[in-house]
């Protein structure tokens, strides 16, 4: 049997670009294009190609076109609210906050402050203060009712002698039901600058006492 010299050259090509088609998304509009008008042009005559087929990869291409601009509008806005979350940030600065944290610079004559958040039902909250080798220098009871429940730390250690300035841990802990569970302490600190995070991903205040804290961690400014 004697073989259409049009159909078989045709057929391989027709199947190739439907494969490209398929893989759309990894192409741009304009080669999307060349995809589609060099199919055209060495479709087979006598069995051109499907026009559903053709209308579906032309709403291929308007889809993924659409994504794109989408993106790129997505990318624009996201820019843009972070510039200016990073714009209305500088006005914190000079401002008291008190965000999420465990470690701060403690300077004698001024106290370490800040609170814990007391979990319902705590019979006891204990708040642990330690040096920079991990040594426990200091206990502080903290107020067992629920919610932030205020501390302050003058340096006086369990000793009673004046702790040296330096950097501290922080840690808390409540008892709930006759056990022991960990509770966030937050700490108090005075914005000093802003900084838009190197990777552009959000804004960060720098504060003397906690160093820089992500804004997504101040809980609130004073």
């Amino acid at each position: 049997m004697s073989t259409n010299p049009i159909t078989a050259t045709a057929a391989p090509q027709t199947a190739a670009s439907a494969a490209k088609a398929s893989a759309i998304q990894g192409l741009s509009t304009n080669d999307f294009l060349t995809l589609m008008t060099a199919q055209l042009k060495n479709q087979d005559p006598l069995n051109p190609t499907d026009s559903n087929q053709f209308l579906s990869q032309l709403a291929q291409l308007s889809t993924v076109t659409g994504i794109s601009s989408m993106n790129q509008s997505m990318s624009t806005l996201s820019s843009a609210m972070l510039s200016s979350q990073a714009l209305s940030s500088v006005s914190l600065v000079g401002h008291a906050i008190q965000a999420v944290g465990n470690v701060a610079s403690y300077s004698a004559g001024y106290p370490l402050s800040g609170a814990v958040q007391v979990p319902a039902g705590a019979s006891a909250a204990m708040l642990t203060i330690t040096d920079a080798s991990g040594v426990v220098v200091r206990h502080l009871p903290v107020q067992s009712g629920a919610g932030n429940q205020s501390f302050s730390w003058d340096g006086t250690t369990d000793a009673g002698t004046a702790a040296p300035s330096g950097v501290y841990g922080v840690s808390a802990t409540a008892v709930v039901g006759g056990q022991n569970q960990g509770a966030t302490t937050l700490l108090n600190g005075t914005v000093t600058s802003v900084t838009l995070d190197a990777s552009g991903s959000g804004v960060t205040v720098n504060t003397p006492e906690l160093g820089a804290i992500a804004l997504s961690n101040v809980k609130q400014i004073g």
